[in-house]
């Protein structure tokens, strides 16, 4: 079992000639890996290119400029992680990567900044970088529009109308990250990752990876897979959210990387995580409890889920006036 590749073209808008052929191939890849790529997705190469430039650059930022600009300043988690900050798997060594998370340019007097919600709120950007900001909106407004599709061609894959989860995802919760992977040690052991073994926390994630691969994926067997970089394609996965929304039936399959294919070069990558609106409800689609499929999980809303994976994940305490839910 490998990981499928989806061909896009003639699918990109609502009502396209081959939506419902390619939600067939989502659902035999939902209901398997959780993976799967994409291409003609309608994002311009130009426009990866630029992102992974800046990713490059942002994180090549002298050390102590990239510490002024620590996400731990920010009360939405924007900014700078270093070295060793996230531990994905508890099991293994901290993660050897470091990155910059950044958001849409949300406006002060929107309701869900003044209520403090997670992901709703201002970014933090280098002065000595000024295209970053606007790479960054211009990059994020483009996989917002492909996670929208593929949102809508998920409920197709569902037997539901096309536009079942629009609702849900206006004012989406979103996160563009942009990650560097020192090369692996040489003298790593065996629980050293660049990323340890982990499920995404979302709806959907938008993962553009440079040349060097290292990324793998664990299928239902248990088997660890290669996701190996396919040029003008995007690796999308579910994250934990859809498994809620599917009462199982959809998966979240864990993945992890390990940067030993880039020769000691640097491994760089761009994932995107989609979420729907921080106050929409995350329980059950119609038709997926059945009587040989019972209620698996508690309905919740999309920010109290997400809000728990970032405790877990960073050991935060809820912030004041942080609303848990609807």
């Amino acid at each position: 079992m490998g990981i499928p590749v989806i061909d896009l073209a003639d699918a990109l808008a609502p009502g396209s000639r081959r939506s419902l052929a390619v939600a067939r191939q989502l659902r035999e890849a939902a209901t398997t890996s959780g993976f799967f790529y994409v291409r003609n997705h309608g994002v311009d190469p130009a426009m990866v290119a630029t992102q992974f430039a800046l990713a490059k650059a942002l994180l090549e930022l002298p050390a102590e400029r990239r510490a002024a600009l620590s996400m731990k300043h920010s009360p939405i988690m924007r900014g700078y992680e270093s070295l060793g900050e996230q531990t994905l798997d508890a099991e293994m060594k901290p993660d050897l990567k470091e990155s910059f998370y950044c958001g849409m340019d949300w406006p002060d007097d929107h309701p869900f900044v003044q209520a403090g919600y997670q992901t709703y709120g201002p970014s933090q950007w280098p002065e000595e970088l000024p295209q970053a900001r606007p790479t960054c909106q211009r990059y994020i407004a483009a996989m917002n529009r492909l996670s929208e599709r593929i949102m809508q061609l998920m409920a197709l894959s569902l037997d539901l109308p096309e536009h079942h989860f629009d609702a849900s995802c206006r004012d989406p919760m979103v996160t563009l990250r942009m990650i560097r992977y020192p090369a692996h040690p040489a003298d790593a052991d065996d629980r050293t990752f660049g990323a340890g073994a982990h499920t995404d926390w979302g709806a959907i994630t938008i993962l553009a990876q440079d040349a060097h691969g290292g990324l793998e994926v664990q299928m239902p067997d248990g088997q660890w897979v290669a996701a190996t970089p396919i040029e003008g394609c995007f690796v999308v996965n579910l994250g934990d959210m859809i498994p809620r929304w599917t009462n199982g039936l959809y998966h979240s399959n864990p993945h992890r990387v390990r940067n030993v294919f880039s020769g000691g070069a640097p491994r760089f990558s761009v994932p995107f995580f989609y979420e729907p609106n921080y106050l929409a409800r995350i329980e059950a689609v119609p038709g997926t409890v059945t009587a040989d499929r019972p209620s698996r999980f508690v309905a919740c809303t999309a920010g109290e889920h997400l809000r728990e994976m970032y405790e877990k994940t960073y050991g935060l305490q809820k912030a004041a006036g942080e609303t848990a839910s609807a």
